[in-house]
């Protein structure tokens, strides 16, 4: 993924250098050191400093290009080249992987420039600077969301950009996130079954992994997950008839059974479907004493 991102970045920096001509500054960055750097930094030439900015952009020399264009940003803020140094900082931030400070260039320039040269581009790498910048679905994914949003905007304002493919993908990618964050929850609830909260006083924990499962398979209904939120359901259903006290349990052993026959009709070739066949079975043992008791 940041192989492709970086090949979309080189492009971007070829278009940028392309816009002007710098063989003077190629011969002087590429025999600069370290006192070479610091006399153009210090430098109150800004126009100077820019176009220096703009060939270690080209170069890769992003580290360079980030310390200059941070200080000439404000300075070119209104100017011909206010626009382009606003989105060659992000670009650079880009490259150097700095996603928080990225984004939030990227979302300055979409702000200041909405039909700008670039703004197809910044609105794209807005998304995915939050896209790279998501954390792992144990962790909060309120990035995550955030990522969703940006992507599905610049799919919703670009509908033919080349880069809708690799957007629609990326998006897919989030919501897969959004959606292993809800199954470790369902199952973590699962998992604490009676724990914590008293299962046979109502059984909240396994009623948290039902409602958190059914929000999941609603909210991404096409989740490569489904069969295990439906598991997780079957499970917890039987787990609080099982548990439930007298005057439930006969409502939660249909409730079960009914489940269980949905799970079937929905995955007949899933290789839980021996378990709900023997939760059926329980379920209708149970309810069948009831009737004769009755």
């Amino acid at each position: 993924m940041i192989f492709i991102a970086m090949n979309k970045l080189f492009q971007d920096i070829r278009m940028i250098a392309s816009r002007g001509c710098f063989a003077l500054f190629a011969v002087v960055i590429f025999n600069s050191c370290a006192a070479e750097f610091n006399r153009v930094y210090k430098s109150t030439d800004n126009n100077y400093k820019y176009e220096y900015a703009k060939e270690a952009f080209a170069m890769g020399k992003y580290g360079q290009a980030e310390n200059l264009l941070l200080d000439l940003v404000t300075f070119m803020k209104g100017s011909e080249n206010g626009e382009e140094c606003l989105y060659m900082l992000g670009m650079t931030q880009f490259a150097n992987r700095d996603y928080d400070n990225a984004s939030a260039t990227f979302k300055k320039y979409c702000s200041s420039y909405p039909k700008g040269l670039f703004a197809e581009r910044a609105y794209y790498y807005q998304a995915l600077s939050l896209y790279e910048g998501t954390p792992e679905p144990r962790l909060d994914q309120s990035l995550t969301v955030s990522a969703v949003s940006a992507m599905q905007q610049f799919l919703d304002l670009y509908p033919e950009s080349d880069l809708r493919g690799e957007a629609q993908q990326k998006l897919m990618e989030l919501q897969d996130k959004l959606v292993m964050k809800e199954l470790l929850s369902a199952r973590l609830y699962y998992k604490l079954g009676g724990y914590f909260l008293n299962c046979i006083g109502g059984g909240s924990n396994y009623e948290a992994c039902i409602i958190t499962s059914q929000n999941a398979m609603k909210t991404y209904p096409y989740n490569s997950y489904r069969e295990e939120f439906a598991l997780l359901i079957m499970k917890s259903k039987f787990e609080l008839a099982e548990q439930s006290v007298e005057q439930r349990r006969m409502e939660r052993y249909r409730d079960a059974e009914d489940e269980c026959y949905g799970f079937i009709n929905e995955y007949p070739d899933s290789k839980s479907r021996e378990m709900a066949e023997k939760f059926i079975v329980k379920c209708k043992r149970y309810t069948k004493n009831y009737k004769e008791e009755i």
